[in-house]
């Protein structure tokens, strides 16, 4: 699974410094400025070392508000990307430009980005194959979500083409063939494996340029964008937004909940 790094900026620390700061100079009948602006040179060079060795003497101050920082990004970021799966449901679950597999009814559906080059959706390939079996009131949405470069464009462009032809099983027996094939995947892959499948490749060629296949694609960026994916592969599973390639247990257990009481964990 892939790992997402952020840099820390050191304006985590000048809120808690201020706080303290200003406990420090209450207890000595100081009244402190309203903002960290407001403070006159001379109490700015004596704050330093007050605050300094305050700090050095309880370091888990720092700890404690970059701990809560960090719940609190995470905590907006899980509301931001809530709001965008209400927001986006028509394009995210019913769009024209996706691959509808399983149980177009289904009581709950996983929606999955994927990316043709990428070797963690070849390795989560299984877990989509295992939960299509296990989940009879499962609806599976592919949207195509190409990050690693041209040949991604190109397979994805080729594969919008296919679902033109193939649907629900079909079209899962060229997906599961080209996305489990080893080695760079581009046009002439896509292509390939269309044409074994028995497509119309005269068909394949006229559609795979039309203007509505890139409009897919590109709905497909801007809804990962607005989900604040990070790579692929990501899934939507009823409203809520799994990063990475968690495995079949987490994803069932999902899947599972949901059916049960509507929500990604019940209690």
């Amino acid at each position: 699974m892939f790992s997402d790094i952020r840099p820390m900026s050191l304006l985590v620390f000048r809120r808690p410094l201020e706080v303290i700061a200003t406990a420090m100079m209450l207890g000595s009948a100081i009244v402190a400025p309203a903002s960290a602006a407001e403070f006159t040179d001379a109490q700015k060079a004596a704050l330093g070392p007050i605050i300094r060795d305050y700090l050095v003497q309880n370091p888990e101050v720092v700890r404690d508000a970059i701990a809560a920082l960090d719940k609190k990004q995470k905590d907006d970021e899980e509301t931001r990307r809530l709001q965008a799966v209400d927001t986006s449901s028509s394009d995210l679950f019913n769009s024209p430009y996706q691959a509808t597999l399983g149980n177009p009814s289904g009581k709950v559906t996983l929606v999955e980005f994927f990316d043709y080059n990428c070797g963690y959706c070849k390795r989560a390939l299984d877990d989509t194959a295992k939960l299509l079996k296990s989940e009879p009131e499962l609806k599976v949405v592919l949207k195509d979500f190409p990050v690693l470069g041209p040949g991604s464009v190109e397979a994805a462009q080729v594969a919008g083409a296919v679902r033109n032809q193939f649907k629900g099983d079909k079209f899962w027996q060229y997906h599961y063939k080209l996305l489990s094939s080893h080695g760079p995947v581009g046009k002439a892959q896509a292509l390939s494996v269309a044409k074994d499948l028995g497509a119309d490749m005269d068909q394949i060629a006229k559609d795979m340029d039309k203007p509505e296949i890139r409009a897919g694609i590109q709905q497909n960026m801007q809804l990962a964008d607005m989900l604040s994916l990070t790579g692929t592969p990501s899934y939507v599973v009823g409203k809520d937004v799994v990063v990475g390639a968690v495995g079949y247990d987490e994803l069932k257990g999902r899947v599972d909940n949901n059916l049960r009481c509507g929500k990604a964990e019940c209690s």
